[in-house]
């Protein structure tokens, strides 16, 4: 049996300072590909391929349970100085999401044949628009779990994640005017600041106790207007809609359509409006193996139980648990508040004790997935 890699604090640290080093915002993440491939072979992973979109992928171990853990290498943009000041390294990615990351890649290095195959994968554009999980999923791999590697802090895990609907709306108001005559017609920049108002409370009107259970809708962009002197015709807004778990994507989209159809007959506009993007919620099972086994991790390293959230955006393990129907959940050392900000960093103790946790939550899944197996 080939035993797996465990390589020393030093130099897990100074690849991670030299992974924050790379400045690789989305679809620019191609240094960061070559240093994971290149980091892959020297730990001995086998199978190592970068596919069409740029994900790198790489395999460790063999036997069942097989495993992903995902990781995206892509942050977003804004450059900040890699330097360190006692236990904290600043850098952009250093909390979302290269802490993560290299993390995953360290635990995984550790994997020993006959006891689990753990595949890793360095996604692509997780900030932009998930190119790499979405074309990672489009062919079903022979997987039982799945982790997905965001700032959680070491004793959180995340179980669910709200899904997405990104619509496009077009108001028009069939005319236009001088702006010194603004009664002559409706203003379409108006109609779509009533007409997105009364679609917004319409959508979040069920109220729940927690905000992970929460519909919410956003207006992230609007235009409109062709000159400063003539009352716009036509106006285009953007609406983020965050949806619960309670819920899906065909249900809201239903919704939207009744509501697009009798607000535009009340406001006597016409209204069009289009599916930008469509991610569905996703809550992994609370007893699965996977689930129990970061439990059993957390408690062996950190000696507390963890608590199970709910978070209120969407990431890259709705894409994968709900096309492959498998127990996802999404772990990693870091604060998710410092993640976007002018100063993000990341505690290198936490980001040590990181990789052991997800090293030994490995080991208690393997016992377990057996454990499940031997039952059926």
């Amino acid at each position: 049996m080939k035993n797996g890699v465990n390589v020393n604090q030093k130099y897990v640290t100074k690849m991670l300072e030299k992974a924050l080093r790379l400045y690789t915002p989305s679809l620019s993440e191609r240094p960061m590909t070559e240093f994971l491939a290149e980091k892959c072979d020297d730990l001995g992973f086998h199978d190592i391929r970068i596919d069409g979109v740029g994900n790198v992928i790489a395999t460790k171990g063999s036997g069942s349970p097989t495993t992903i853990l995902c990781g995206h290498m892509d942050t977003v943009p804004g450059k900040i100085r890699v330097r360190r000041d006692g236990d904290i390294l600043y850098g952009r990615g250093a909390s979302d999401a290269k802490a993560p990351l290299m993390a995953m890649l360290f635990a995984a290095a550790s994997a020993c044949d006959g006891k689990g195959t753990v595949i890793f994968v360095g996604a692509v554009d997780e900030e932009g628009n998930a190119t790499g999980i979405k074309n990672l999923v489009k062919k079903r791999m022979n997987v039982d779990y799945a982790v997905f590697g965001e700032p959680s802090r070491l004793d959180q895990v995340t179980i669910a994640y709200k899904g997405r609907l990104a619509i496009s709306l077009r108001v028009d108001v069939k005319d236009s005017s001088h702006a010194s005559a603004p009664w002559l017609s409706k203003n379409a920049i108006e109609e779509t600041a009533h007409f997105t108002s009364k679609l917004k409370n319409a959508l979040e009107a069920r109220h729940a106790d927690s905000r992970s259970m929460q519909m919410t809708a956003a207006i992230t962009e609007i235009r409109g207007g062709s000159s400063h002197n003539v009352t716009p015709q036509e106006c285009t807004a953007t609406m983020d809609i965050r949806i619960p778990v309670t819920t899906n994507c065909k249900m809201i989209e239903e919704k939207i359509s009744d509501l697009v159809r009798s607000i535009s007959e009340e406001r006597d506009v016409e209204v069009f409006y289009s599916i930008l993007d469509e991610t569905e919620p996703f809550e992994a099972p609370h007893n699965s193996p996977l689930v129990r086994a970061f439990t059993l991790g957390i408690i062996e390293c950190e000696g507390r139980r963890p608590t199970l959230i709910r978070k209120t955006g969407t990431g890259d393990m709705n894409v994968m648990g709900s096309r492959w129907g498998i127990p996802v959940i999404t772990y990693g050392p870091g604060d998710p508040h410092a993640s976007h900000t002018v100063n993000e960093s990341v505690s290198v103790s936490e980001y040590l004790r990181g990789i052991e946790v997800i090293k030994k939550s490995l080991a208690h899944l393997k016992r377990l997935h057996d454990k499940k197996q031997a039952t059926k």
